[in-house]
């Protein structure tokens, strides 16, 4: 399995999860289109892999908290839950049906540290130490949504903050954030051709 290639020392539960993701997002895509047509067979390199680039980046360490928002079928946040089963993810989008989905497939395998709610990140009460997403719209609007629920309590290796996937030339949407912002290229960690151009974006909040 191509997470494997990357993350050798998964537990026989974390394996049998990974494994699982394929038929389960076949069986939901084909009812609710969460991931697109073209991309499904290539479901563990185009998401899952690419959700996981956050976890070369940051090691949440037990009991951490974290939101996806904007989650679509469950991406980056149901491969970061598999991989981080002692951290708590709130799963958070403004389409119902597609966090339906998130909810049954997280069900299915058992991941009793993942909630999702049918929600947009403003709505959203409560204090995370992570804000984790894939591209959901220009930084700097995505900063606004979420600059007010980073928790302050620090316990991890990382200050506090945003995570956020992204691919492309960043350097105007990132223009306000250049003395704190930290940017890792996942072609540094990965070495399919489609990791070249994408990115995991740091930010630090407070």
């Amino acid at each position: 399995m191509l997470i494997t290639k990357y993350f050798p020392n998964l537990t026989e539960t974390q394996l049998k999860q990974f494994d699982q993701l394929q038929p389960l997002y076949e069986h939901w895509n084909a009812q609710i289109n969460v991931v697109s047509r073209k991309d499904i067979d290539l479901l563990y390199e185009r998401h899952v892999l690419h959700s996981l680039g956050i976890a070369k980046v940051m090691d949440f360490k037990p009991n951490s908290t974290i939101m996806d928002v904007g989650c679509g079928g469950g991406f980056p946040g149901i491969p970061l839950a598999i991989l981080f089963p002692q951290c708590t993810f709130l799963l958070v989008d403004s389409i119902g049906k597609k966090i339906k989905v998130v909810n049954e497939i997280a069900a299915a395998l058992g991941l009793k540290n993942v909630k999702a709610e049918h929600k947009r990140a403003e709505e959203v009460n409560g204090k995370f130490e992570f804000i984790v997403s894939r591209a959901v719209t220009e930084f700097p609007l995505f900063y606004r949504w979420v600059q007010n629920k980073i928790s302050k309590k620090q316990f991890n290796n990382l200050p506090n903050g945003i995570l956020y996937l992204k691919g492309g030339d960043l350097s105007d949407e990132l223009e306000a954030f250049k003395k704190r912002v930290v940017v890792y290229d996942l072609k540094d960690y990965f070495e399919e051709d489609f990791f070249e151009t994408k990115k995991v974006v740091y930010l630090p909040v407070n």
